[in-house]
């Protein structure tokens, strides 16, 4: 059995269509960068600032307003407030805030402050204990730092904080990947696209990784909140950082696990997520892929011949709906089993890994089909 052609389309440009331009926003990396430069600047000069040019990793210039800028003899506070743009984030509006002080010797000293979360855990490419700055920001702080002063000379101290920044980072995956106390300072191009899902793909590779470096050998990929809560109790005696919201990454988050040298993977999704998969699509946001009926009908005639059934199931709106039929018919688990053997031949088929799959209901209460029996639960 060759299987289905696999696939995995492009990011999508947009989550959904809008009449008028969309805005680009910036990371947080870009507006802490921002921050620094103004309060280094505010401090060299003995001068407020009000707006501040930062370079990007592109070698752009952007100009940012400063919220705010006091400054002593001695220290420097800025505040640079995030503008998402159209891309909803939960760190939009935040205010980033630079303290920055004179040192004794040159070089520039980062430290994240209140409100930038903590890496108690490995796999993230960050010191443990140290703050959660990811090295693009890192190194777009200490470049725009240095077009004030020369490092090489003189040395500053530059302190990142988010004020409510542990409150925000309550809706983020932050303190499963280890990152406590508050948000990360993240960012690769210095801008967040509009409606991007770019920074969801780039947290649940991170999750894998994380999740590699604490030696646990199986990875838990689940489609969202609900088959999130499902599969941890399916597998209660997994660490809770081997279950990865994988959402429409699949391929990605395979990719991941595969160079980090993971082999079993359990994937835990509901019909619809299932059905585009067992077609071999590893991207599966709704503005690249659809549920493609064959596949659930090529499904339903595994396991019967109910004429009746199988045009219902060929004329379902959705996989939910076809999901229901089988439910009515009495044929669910024996169709969703089916089903979940399909994924796992595309998941093993795209990345070599073991792979294990179960259906949960649309409500996610509980597991009706699953390659494993002992994990079905309804």
């Amino acid at each position: 059995m060759t299987g289905p052609e696999l696939r995995e389309p492009d990011l999508p440009r947009t989550a959904k269509v809008r009449t008028g331009p969309l805005r680009s926003g910036w990371t947080t990396g870009t507006c802490s960068a921002a921050a620094a430069k103004a309060a280094t600047t505010a401090l060299l000069e003995q001068q407020p600032q009000s707006a501040v040019e930062v370079v990007l990793p592109d070698d752009r210039r952007v100009s940012f307003p400063v919220e705010r800028c006091d400054v002593t003899t001695d220290a420097a506070e800025a505040v640079v407030v995030k503008d998402a743009g159209d891309d909803p984030d939960v760190t939009h509006g935040a205010h980033l805030t630079a303290t920055v002080r004179w040192r004794a010797s040159p070089g520039l000293e980062l430290e994240g402050g209140v409100g930038v979360g903590v890496v108690t855990k490995p796999g993230l490419g960050l010191e443990v204990g140290g703050p959660a700055i990811n090295p693009v920001p890192r190194q777009m702080i200490r470049e725009n730092v240095g077009a004030v002063v020369d490092l090489a000379v003189r040395g500053v101290r530059v302190t990142i904080s988010v004020p409510d920044g542990e409150k925000r980072a309550k809706k983020t995956t932050n303190a499963r990947l280890g990152i406590l106390g508050g948000i990360s300072i993240l960012g690769t191009t210095g801008v967040v696209r509009p409606f991007s899902t770019e920074s969801w793909r780039a947290s649940v590779v991170q999750a894998v990784s994380v999740m590699a470096a604490q030696g646990e050998p199986t990875l838990v990929l689940a489609t969202g909140g609900r088959t999130e809560k499902a599969a941890i109790r399916m597998l209660p005696d997994l660490p809770e950082v081997c279950f990865v919201e994988v959402g429409d990454f699949t391929g990605a988050a395979l990719r991941e696990a595969v160079d980090r040298g993971l082999t079993d993977v359990v994937f835990v999704g509901m019909a619809g997520k299932l059905t585009k998969l067992a077609s071999g699509v590893l991207m599966t946001h709704y503005t690249k892929s659809k549920v493609d009926p064959q596949v659930l009908v090529e499904v339903t005639r595994s396991v019967t011949d109910d004429a009746a059934l199988l045009e219902g199931v060929a004329g379902a709106n959705t996989a939910r709906h076809a999901y229901e039929q089988w439910e009515a018919a009495g044929v669910l688990r024996s169709a969703g089993d089916v089903l979940c053997a399909r994924v796992a031949e595309v998941l093993h088929r795209f990345s070599g890994l073991t792979a294990r799959v179960a259906m949960v209901d649309p409500a996610g209460r509980a597991v009706v089909a699953a390659t494993e029996p002992d994990w079905v639960t309804a």
